[in-house]
Protein backbone atom coordinates (compact mmCIF):
# COMPACT_ATOMS: atom_id res chain seq x y z
CA UNK A 1 0.00 0.00 0.00
CA UNK A 2 1.22 3.32 -0.79
CA UNK A 3 1.07 6.02 1.22
CA UNK A 4 2.79 8.60 -0.84
CA UNK A 5 2.49 9.69 -4.56
CA UNK A 6 5.67 10.36 -5.97
CA UNK A 7 6.07 13.58 -8.05
CA UNK A 8 5.76 13.44 -11.42
CA UNK A 9 8.95 14.28 -13.22
CA UNK A 10 6.89 16.59 -15.35
CA UNK A 11 8.00 20.09 -14.24
CA UNK A 12 4.20 22.92 -13.49
CA UNK A 13 4.45 25.86 -14.66
CA UNK A 14 3.42 28.43 -12.33
CA UNK A 15 2.66 32.46 -12.63
CA UNK A 16 1.23 35.25 -10.28
CA UNK A 17 -2.53 36.25 -10.36
CA UNK A 18 -2.93 39.15 -11.90
CA UNK A 19 -3.50 42.12 -9.46
CA UNK A 20 -5.32 45.14 -10.28
CA UNK A 21 -5.04 48.88 -9.24
CA UNK A 22 -7.28 48.39 -6.57
CA UNK A 23 -5.77 45.38 -5.07
CA UNK A 24 -2.30 47.00 -5.22
CA UNK A 25 -3.86 50.04 -3.02
CA UNK A 26 -5.90 48.27 -0.92
CA UNK A 27 -2.70 45.77 -0.30
CA UNK A 28 -0.27 49.38 0.17
CA UNK A 29 -2.84 50.30 3.14
CA UNK A 30 -3.07 47.22 4.63
CA UNK A 31 0.93 46.99 4.77
CA UNK A 32 1.18 50.39 6.03
CA UNK A 33 -1.48 49.73 8.77
CA UNK A 34 0.58 46.65 10.06
CA UNK A 35 3.90 48.15 9.76
CA UNK A 36 1.87 51.06 11.95
CA UNK A 37 0.59 48.76 14.77
CA UNK A 38 3.90 47.12 14.79
CA UNK A 39 6.02 50.06 15.56
CA UNK A 40 4.15 52.79 17.04
CA UNK A 41 3.66 50.06 20.60
CA UNK A 42 4.00 52.10 23.90
CA UNK A 43 4.77 50.29 27.06
CA UNK A 44 2.21 49.57 29.31
CA UNK A 45 3.56 49.89 32.90
CA UNK A 46 1.85 48.09 35.86
CA UNK A 47 0.27 49.67 39.18
CA UNK A 48 3.25 50.04 41.93
CA UNK A 49 1.09 47.96 44.47
CA UNK A 50 1.38 44.03 43.97
CA UNK A 51 -1.63 44.12 46.69
CA UNK A 52 -3.37 46.45 43.89
CA UNK A 53 -2.62 44.09 41.09
CA UNK A 54 -3.78 41.24 42.93
CA UNK A 55 -7.19 42.80 44.15
CA UNK A 56 -7.80 44.25 40.33
CA UNK A 57 -7.72 40.27 39.25
CA UNK A 58 -9.49 38.86 42.17
CA UNK A 59 -12.39 41.40 41.02
CA UNK A 60 -11.74 40.32 36.96
CA UNK A 61 -11.73 36.29 38.13
CA UNK A 62 -15.17 37.42 40.68
CA UNK A 63 -16.95 39.32 38.04
CA UNK A 64 -16.51 36.17 35.11
CA UNK A 65 -17.79 33.79 38.30
CA UNK A 66 -20.55 36.00 38.03
CA UNK A 67 -21.57 36.32 34.62
CA UNK A 68 -21.64 32.66 34.93
CA UNK A 69 -23.83 32.54 37.74
CA UNK A 70 -26.36 35.30 35.84
CA UNK A 71 -26.46 32.50 32.81
CA UNK A 72 -27.11 29.38 35.11
CA UNK A 73 -29.81 32.14 37.05
CA UNK A 74 -31.63 32.38 33.84
CA UNK A 75 -31.01 28.91 32.42
CA UNK A 76 -32.93 27.70 35.82
CA UNK A 77 -35.83 30.06 35.37
CA UNK A 78 -36.67 28.56 31.69
CA UNK A 79 -36.01 25.22 32.89
CA UNK A 80 -38.79 25.64 36.03
CA UNK A 81 -40.89 27.95 33.21
CA UNK A 82 -40.73 25.10 30.90
CA UNK A 83 -41.71 22.45 33.79
CA UNK A 84 -44.87 24.40 34.98
CA UNK A 85 -45.91 23.82 31.57
CA UNK A 86 -45.41 20.98 30.98
CA UNK A 87 -46.34 19.32 34.54
CA UNK A 88 -42.63 17.20 34.13
CA UNK A 89 -41.37 17.01 38.14
CA UNK A 90 -38.31 15.66 37.24
CA UNK A 91 -37.30 18.71 35.07
CA UNK A 92 -38.71 20.62 37.93
CA UNK A 93 -36.34 19.62 40.27
CA UNK A 94 -33.59 19.92 37.82
CA UNK A 95 -35.02 23.68 37.48
CA UNK A 96 -34.31 24.44 40.87
CA UNK A 97 -31.02 22.61 41.94
CA UNK A 98 -29.95 25.00 38.76
CA UNK A 99 -31.49 28.03 40.39
CA UNK A 100 -30.02 27.25 43.85
CA UNK A 101 -26.53 26.69 41.84
CA UNK A 102 -26.94 30.20 40.07
CA UNK A 103 -27.66 31.62 43.16
CA UNK A 104 -24.67 30.55 44.74
CA UNK A 105 -21.93 30.95 42.01
CA UNK A 106 -23.45 34.55 41.25
CA UNK A 107 -22.96 35.61 44.71
CA UNK A 108 -19.97 33.32 45.72
CA UNK A 109 -17.59 36.54 46.29
CA UNK A 110 -20.13 37.53 48.80
CA UNK A 111 -20.20 34.29 50.27
CA UNK A 112 -16.69 33.86 50.82
CA UNK A 113 -16.82 37.04 52.77
CA UNK A 114 -19.12 36.44 55.16
CA UNK A 115 -16.92 33.53 55.76
CA UNK A 116 -13.88 34.53 56.13
CA UNK A 117 -14.63 37.63 57.80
Amino acid sequence: MKLFKKESKQKKETRSLPMGRKGRSAFAVYAALVLMLCCCTTTAFAASDPLTVINNLSDFIFGLIRAVGMILLGFGVVQIGLSLKSHDPSQRANGFLTLAGGVVITFAKEILTLITG
